[in-house]
């Protein structure tokens, strides 16, 4: 395990370095989030009573702090060309599990995108005035679901990441219907808009998906748009499917190997 931590603490790291990307970060992220709450301050200010401002609001502005742990359509470049360029196969020779060595990759990219920017973000928009400010959490209790939820979706989401870098091997194309996938992935994992916004068919299809689990689930914990003993039950849902994600990520890991070592001869 010792190699594999290795492998995120470099690759945390190597991105953390980048401090003039962080910056820039940080400055499209609040763009964005006065973007999206001045649409939602316009439909309440219109005489839309349905919406809870308060919890939208503090939704919006943890969606933007925490986007480069939770975003699903963040691309590892080197892997997609060592992929279409077939230096791949120098991984092959290695004797370390591909999965976990990726897997840990791409979860050091998206600790290091999203080190440098959260605290600045929920700082400044907890000093904001209303409508907005980032109110506190409701409770100690569903602050703390909130991190635990939190951090399940961060593995979550970068398996499910995974798995779309893994298809190129098959599709030798990272663009088509992965992108696709990957679009609607971020729609229904309640980055743009909270789910329960959703119209009512909408909202079927997005709760028997696994992506509620990463933006929308540990945000509405915060919130407290869930109860405590929802949480946890829905919490016990995400871990479920955290290990369902993992196991089909190790399926089409060996199954892409073995196409590759056929193709290889």
């Amino acid at each position: 395990m010792r190699l594999y931590f290795n492998l995120f603490k470099n690759k945390l790291i190597t991105n953390i370095s980048y401090r003039m990307s962080a910056i820039a970060g940080i400055l499209t992220q609040f763009f964005f989030g006065f973007v999206f709450i001045s649409v939602y301050v316009a439909f309440f200010e219109s005489g839309n009573s349905d919406l809870d401002l308060h919890k939208i609001v503090s939704y919006i502005w943890l969606n933007q702090a925490f986007y480069g742990l939770t975003y699903i359509m963040l691309k590892d470049n080197d892997f997609v060309s060592m992929i279409k360029n077939g230096n791949i196969a120098y991984e092959l020779c290695k004797p370390i599990n591909f999965f976990k060595k990726w897997f840990s990759t791409f979860y050091g990219i998206r600790v290091a995108n999203v080190l440098l920017k959260f605290l600045p973000i929920i700082c400044i928009a907890m000093l904001l005035p209303y409508p907005y400010k980032l109110e506190a959490p409701v409770s100690i209790m569903g602050f703390a679901l909130f991190v635990v939820s939190l951090i399940i979706s961060s593995f979550l989401v970068t398996g499910i990441a995974y798995i779309f870098h893994i298809l190129i091997f098959f599709t030798l194309d990272d663009r088509g219907i992965i992108n696709i996938f990957q679009v609607l992935g971020e729609i229904f994992s309640g980055g743009s808009i909270p789910l329960y916004l959703f119209p009512g068919f909408l909202q079927t299809i997005a709760y028997a998906l696994p992506f509620r689990y990463i933006s929308d689930l540990p945000y509405n914990l915060y919130t407290g748009y869930f109860s405590i003993n929802e949480g946890i039950s829905l919490i016990t849902c995400s871990i479920i499917w955290l290990v369902v994600i993992v196991i089909i990520g190790n399926i089409l890991t060996k199954l892409a190997l073995n196409k590759s070592v056929i193709q290889g001869g």
